[in-house]
């Protein structure tokens, strides 16, 4: 477990809702990985994201489906690829990722609460 931190420290980590509306596949990484463009709704608007996801996810299988994101980290250069937020996601029993998401759909740009 991490070192506690207060509910005010929590409350900076903006974590919102989007619908990836694009993916493909991004041999350039070091480790395999999937381009996205996931739409976070009007107030934030569509963002580009990179994920180590394809042991699980295949592009084709994952545009439509809503994931969580941390939207308000500073963009990230990732090899010739600028990463807009970070998909969030769990590692499995074999350290590959399984990405984040809600049961029931929400809308885009949703808070995490």
């Amino acid at each position: 477990m991490s070192d506690e931190i207060s509910f005010a420290d929590f409350e900076k980590v903006d974590i919102r809702i989007g619908t990836i509306i694009s993916a493909e596949p991004f041999p350039e990484a070091r480790k395999p990985a999937i381009k996205m463009k996931i739409d976070f709704g009007s107030e934030i608007g569509e963002k580009r994201s990179s994920a180590q996801i394809t042991v699980h996810y295949k592009p084709e299988d994952i545009v439509g489906r809503q994931v969580m994101a941390v939207v308000n980290f500073p963009p990230r250069q990732i090899g010739p690829f600028m990463s807009e937020v970070l998909t969030l996601g769990f590692m499995d029993e074999g350290n590959a990722v399984v990405l984040a998401n809600v049961d029931h759909k929400v809308p885009n740009g949703a808070r995490l609460m």
